[in-house]
């Protein structure tokens, strides 16, 4: 019988941190210690599975803020680390780890859990649904030029090395993002990158309006050792924060203006980005793939539809189905004027991980009814598309 604990003492954290890198198998080693690992967990959200005195099994988390359609933020769990050692997998461990971990965030108040998923058969099975979704991007800089008429909004310099994480977390910080699905960034997040610094060049570039630093680019060379005698010299931007159109297309300027590149990588861009827009040729931006980014579990319900906003409609009634917090459980009337109880079936029935992905307006009423994940007439279907429809694609632009 394995039992769930609550890890609390530097060597229990590091127990964990070591089962979940021997779970994960391609990890690169990170230098973490007795003393590191406090920096890396929030206190008492650091989750062990025990086979008797045996650690196998860990989960943790950082307590955050997760914006919704309107701006409004809520409470916003980020669950990461996740990983059961090979000799016992498939015994349910995972299930009970994740279950007590969001019976808990249910009960601490918390509205909404993410995570990024390693494996997409998993989190469902929990109520996370896909709410967000990024797109790879490559600008080829030969061909690339900006339009005349593309906004500036101010300027951008580059900064040293030394304290740049601290001055990207007061940006971050202080610009938050008003695109659904952003997330704050936790001080444990700073202190895991601090950790994977290394002696490879990277660079980065902070852009200012009227004197206030409000957005910054980090990026770095795809591989140093063939900078000189390579053919296809390409940068990779390893992180990217602008809370608007304008300081966007600031910094994009400022990467075409690098010597010596061939090609810029985009990771991950929201999937509305503008970026092929802001060219002459659009050609000379590829968009590449799309990957599935935020898996989000909404831990109550009334508060997550009550927090965003909706768009002008006829109200309509929901029921929401949760098999694991059946809290959610029941019918909803959601409308333009608010959200409340009701009694009855609804004119939609939907799981609370289908219900996710619609939350942030990332996926459509009708595409969940095509795919057979929402039950109930058209008219109603369509109402809903009009109520929870949003105008920039969800984003969160950030791993944990």
């Amino acid at each position: 019988m394995v039992e769930i604990r609550l890890l609390r003492t530097p060597d229990e954290l590091l127990a964990s941190q070591q089962v979940f890198r021997a779970a994960m198998v391609g990890l690169p080693g990170l230098p973490v210690t007795r003393e590191v690992v406090t920096t890396l967990r929030e206190p008492g959200l650091t989750y062990g599975a025990y086979d008797e005195s045996t650690l196998v099994g860990t989960t943790d988390a950082g307590i955050g803020t997760l914006t919704l359609p309107g701006g409004a933020a809520v409470s916003h769990l980020a669950v990461t680390h996740v990983g059961v050692l090979p000799t016992h997998t498939r015994r349910g461990i995972v299930s009970a780890l994740l279950r007590r971990q969001l019976r808990d965030a249910r009960d601490a108040g918390h509205v909404v859990a993410t995570l990024r998923a390693s494996e997409a058969v998993i989190y469902g099975r929990y109520g996370y649904g896909v709410a967000t979704s990024s797109l790879r991007a490559e600008v080829i800089t030969a061909r690339a030029r900006l339009r005349d008429g593309v906004t500036t909004s101010g300027t951008t310099r580059l900064i040293d090395r030394d304290g740049a994480l601290d001055r990207q977390a007061a940006i971050v910080d202080e610009n938050p993002s008003a695109r659904p699905g952003f997330v704050s960034r936790l001080p444990i997040w700073w202190a895991a990158h601090r950790l994977r610094e290394d002696d490879e060049p990277v660079w980065i570039a902070v852009h200012s309006t009227d004197g206030r630093d409000d957005g910054y680019v980090r990026y770095r060379p795809a591989d140093p050792s063939q900078w000189w005698s390579g053919a296809d010299r390409r940068v990779v931007v390893d992180d990217l924060h602008a809370p608007t159109d304008a300081v966007f297309a600031d910094l994009l300027r400022f990467l075409l203006r690098l010597d010596l590149v061939d090609r810029i990588t985009f990771p991950a861009l929201p999937v509305d980005t503008v970026l092929p827009l802001l060219v002459h040729d659009r050609r000379s931006v590829r968009l590449q793939s799309t990957s599935d980014e935020t898996w989000l579990r909404i831990l109550d319900v009334d508060a997550a539809l009550a927090t965003r906003t909706y768009g002008a409609g006829p109200s309509v009634t929901i029921t929401v189905d949760d098999d694991d917090l059946p809290e959610n459980a029941g019918t909803v009337e959601v409308g333009p004027d608010g959200v409340h109880r009701v009694d009855g079936s609804g004119a939609l029935r939907v799981h609370v991980r289908d219900l996710a992905a619609v939350l942030l307006g990332g996926t459509s009423w009708r595409s969940l009814a095509v795919a057979g994940l929402v039950t109930g007439d058209a008219a109603a279907t369509a109402a809903a598309d009009t109520l929870f429809t949003t105008e920039l694609a969800p984003f969160a632009g950030v791993g944990f």
